[in-house]
């Protein structure tokens, strides 16, 4: 890696005099429309499919609520903590009143992807007043694990790291510069902590490869703020722990750190990525000012806990991040089509991800016609038939949460647990009537048995999500509404209130 030499007419690491004229530029463009298209799965699905995402929204209904909500009041409680996993949650609280709830979530989930691509393009025009391959190629990590699966606050974080490193450099003659970054810095940690972990280290990398001195490491000195906080107890649990496997887990979360919807596409994705990083290697294209970050990247994603503060996958959103920064640091200028054939590579991983989004749309909408059948503040057991093994994210696993956002019920899929989530249940008897409760994980040999389904034993309503049909019920339990891969079940025994 070079950080050092860069061709003729190429911007200086501080900005200015060789910088492209941007009307010109046919990579600003074509990253600007990448960037707006970035957003047609959320502006095609009936409501944004990620894993997590009705969790997060019912967790915000109750956040706003305010004990107004008597359901709500009674089987929730919402305790406020300044923690660094907020960035959503402080969006909603302007936005819910202009947008409503779910208008203000759906928004929220359209935003993040496209201020994420022009992140990529800001950082590549701070560094070398052009967009090159590297920055059009970074466009497939958009669609990454971490967003697929719902991590807003994290995935908003890290396109507000990027734009405050282009800030870093852009600002670097500025002698006001470090007393911007301490508020910047407070935000971005503020939306996630790994937003805030990878900016200093894409500082640091970027000061390393000018210097190879003690000064990178000191250089970096105006983010270390919201680390007080996290002393005093503000950066959530402090929970670590590497999981179960953890050298086979490692692996996997390494080649599928562009895991999204058809395997053999994102394998062979990830393929062509790795490839053009080498080639870029071997040919010195390879820019130090990130390439550094990019391996400080990798070796993290390889050394740190699968759960950190409470939150899991926080070495895998790294893996992805690695590759993001590392696709950046390719210091590799195209003719049009070499810029067009890079950007294909994204449109194609689009596009499945776009009509994935909208036949998932379909269904969970026809699915959610159950919640006629539902009266206001019931308690609901969901319970969702989930493969052991399978590529793609489920967008079902929380649907359940709809009950709370649409009926105010009591439902167990929820994050919700004490100790780790701003939300916890309020009353004792149902502290876990929470998230993982609703899984059902199944081999292709096993049968589904819901009379062993403990949640339900705690509910009055069971809402079953599946493709395979359980092979008993609950006693006594009356089928209201079905789709092919669903079913609402009043129960014959229903749960008294605590």
């Amino acid at each position: 890696m070079h950080g050092s030499t860069r061709p003729i007419g190429e911007m200086t690491q501080t900005g200015g005099a060789g910088t492209t004229n941007w009307r010109h530029d046919v990579g600003l463009w074509l990253g600007i429309i990448l960037s707006i298209a970035a957003t047609l799965p959320v502006l095609v699905a009936w409501a944004p499919q990620m894993t997590d995402y009705p969790s997060h929204l019912a967790g915000y209904k109750i956040m706003l609520d305010h004990g107004i909500d008597p359901f709500l009041t009674r089987y929730y409680t919402f305790h406020w903590e300044w923690t660094g996993n907020l960035g959503a949650e402080l969006l909603m609280v302007p936005l819910e009143p202009l947008l409503g709830l779910e208008g203000a979530g759906k928004f929220i989930a359209w935003i993040i992807p496209l201020v994420t691509g022009l992140s990529f393009l800001a950082v590549a025009w701070t560094l070398r007043g052009r967009i090159g391959v590297g920055a059009i190629l970074a466009f497939t990590t958009i669609w990454s694990p971490a967003l697929l699966m719902g991590f807003l606050n994290y995935s908003l974080s890290l396109a507000l790291a990027l734009f405050a490193f282009a800030a870093w450099i852009r600002w670097e003659t500025w002698r006001w510069r470090p007393t911007a970054m301490v508020p910047i810095s407070f935000v971005i940690w503020l939306c996630h902590v790994s937003g805030w972990g990878i900016l200093g280290i894409l500082v640091f990398g970027y000061e390393w490869s000018r210097s190879k001195s003690w000064r990178a490491f000191v250089a970096p000195w105006p983010l270390i703020f919201p680390l007080f906080p996290m002393l005093i107890g503000g950066g959530g649990s402090s929970g670590l722990g590497y999981g179960r496997q953890v050298l086979e887990y490692k692996w996997s979360i390494l080649y599928r750190a562009l895991r999204s919807n058809v395997e053999w596409f994102d394998l062979a994705t990830i393929s062509v990525v790795v490839a053009l990083l080498a080639v870029a290697g071997i040919t010195r294209r390879i820019d130090g000012r990130l390439g550094w970050s990019a391996l400080i990247l990798l070796i993290l994603t390889l050394v740190v806990p699968r759960h950190i503060f409470g939150g899991d996958y926080a070495d895998y959103r790294l893996s992805t991040a690695a590759l993001l920064v590392a696709c950046l640091a390719i210091n590799w200028p195209a003719p049009r089509w070499g810029l067009t054939m890079v950007a294909g590579l994204f449109v194609v991983r689009l596009g499945f991800t776009t009509a994935q989004w909208y036949e998932d749309g379909r269904t969970s909408k026809a699915m959610m016609e159950a919640m006629a059948y539902v009266p206001q503040g019931a308690k609901v057991a969901t319970a969702v038939a989930i493969p052991r093994r399978q590529w793609e994210f489920g967008s079902f696993e929380h649907l359940g949460s709809y009950a709370v956002v649409r009926k105010s019920a009591m439902e167990n899929s929820n994050f919700a647990l004490p100790g780790v989530h701003l939300l916890s249940m309020a009353q004792p008897g149902y502290k876990r009537f929470a998230d993982p409760s609703q899984r059902i994980l199944y081999a292709p040999w096993q049968k589904i048995d819901l009379r062993r389904f403990k949640a339900a034993k705690k509910a009055e309503y069971l809402w079953y999500i599946g493709t395979v049909h359980p092979v008993s019920l609950p006693d006594g339990a009356e089928i209201l509404f079905s789709t092919p891969n669903s079913f609402l079940a009043r129960l014959a025994n229903p749960a008294k209130s605590s």
